[in-house]
């Protein structure tokens, strides 16, 4: 009898560590899916009450961790992070995951070692939103802008120079699949990332008549542009859920018709989308976790049809619809988005939008990911063990 092999040495390295958001959620699932693997990251500042996704395990860390200041500004050490990430040492593994969506893909692996890459997004910054970065910064002009273009330029080079290393791209959605073309010109397997359907359930509860938005009040998701449509409409009510630096903005857009309430509690918040008569999303995001939450809830989403909703929300010309989309980012193109999902509201069940979002579900994404790595670990081994040498290419994958 042949004796079993041993089982592959699995690292997942992914950018920096801070709390428990979208990138750590998926950091969770990867640790579920492949219990053995060890943890890398640039550095490592989540609080000790929100590490349980870690699961007990040590995340190894670069000199970035050990730097002045850098719990509260690690992020203005970007330049330094490339030739960090590059000193992590991952030779005693057998497979490489990086969760990047700024230089974790960077990581140095040698022929024998398979480094599968799942893309959050290429350097939003760096890439095709630089200019509208620097203006949200204050930094389109003058000296400052001069040394940061400089710097992203530099960065971009490195960018594609390390998309080499990578064996499988995997992005967290078709929009995110074209971006990685865009800037690497390599194609990408699409496998949506975990939403935890369990904790948003439609609500025995009658539907009431608001519609509702919840987000961060910052300038790219756009809470101003809801509010000032709806505000033109004041037949129509809505509830704007969240906090944050546009504050200040949304209530000054606001009419009486409009409720801000600020920040809410889970349960709460939760409540108002499932009552909601609809969720309004316009923002563009690489997949927007949001609105495939309000269809597990049975609610139906008006959406900006860029980015992740056009994937996420089926528009009135799917069958069965579970929203609408809008094709411009303007108060008018939203207030027709509107009168559209009344006039086809009754096309739109609770069941059908639920049964989409089963789309995005937990069980899907670590059914997927297991199967792709172990798929191209296998399909290593083979190349191993036959002697291949020189470079083969990876046959693309249509979308």
């Amino acid at each position: 009898m042949h004796p079993t092999p041993p089982a592959p040495r699995i690292a997942i390295v992914v950018d920096w560590l801070q709390d428990y958001a979208g990138a750590e959620r998926v950091l969770e699932q990867l640790l579920l899916t492949f219990p053995q693997a060890e943890v890398f990251a640039v550095v490592d500042f989540v609080p000790e009450a929100s590490r349980g996704f870690l699961q007990g395990k040590p995340v190894h860390t670069t000199f970035i961790q050990r730097l002045p200041l850098a719990r509260r500004l690690f992020r203005q050490y970007l330049p330094l992070m490339p030739l960090a990430v590059e000193q992590l040492d991952l030779s005693g593994f057998d497979i490489v995951i990086s969760s990047s969506h700024a230089v974790a893909k960077g990581v140095l692996t040698g022929p024998d070692q398979l480094h599968v890459s799942y893309v959050h997004s290429p350097l939003r910054y760096a890439w095709d939103m630089q200019h509208e970065y620097l203006r949200e910064a204050g930094m389109a002009r003058g000296l400052k802008s001069l040394l940061t273009r400089w710097l992203l330029h530099r960065l971009r080079l490195w960018d594609v120079r390390t998309a080499n290393g990578v064996d499988q791209f995997v992005a967290n959605s078709a929009f995110i699949a074209r971006r990685v073309r865009k800037a690497y010109r390599r194609e990408a397997e699409v496998i949506y990332p975990p939403v935890d359907l369990s904790a948003f359930i439609p609500s025995a509860a009658a539907r009431g008549q608001a519609y509702v938005t919840v987000s961060r009040m910052v300038p790219y998701k756009r809470v101003d542009l809801i509010v000032e449509a709806f505000a033109g409409m004041p037949d129509k009510q809505l509830i704007v859920i969240g906090d944050g630096p546009e504050m200040a903005k949304v209530r000054a857009k606001a009419g009486s018709n409009v409720q801000i309430l600020g920040h809410l509690p889970f349960e709460a918040m939760r409540e108002h989308v499932q009552r909601a008569r609809a969720f309004v999303f316009a923002a563009q995001e690489d997949f927007g976790i949001a609105p495939v939450e309000a269809q597990a809830c049975g609610t139906p989403v008006i959406a900006y049809g860029r980015g992740g909703a056009a994937e996420t929300v089926r528009g009135l010309q799917q069958n069965p619809p579970t929203g609408v989309l809008f094709e411009e980012q303007t108060v008018e193109a939203l207030r027709e988005a509107v009168r559209q999902f009344e006039q086809h509201a009754a096309r739109i069940t609770p069941a059908a939008c639920r049964q989409n979002a089963e789309r995005f579900a937990i069980g899907v994404f670590r059914q997927r990911m297991a199967a792709l790595v172990v798929s191209r670990w296998s399909g290593l081994q083979g190349e191993v063990k036959s002697g291949v040498t020189g470079f083969k290419p990876i046959q693309p994958k249509a979308l």
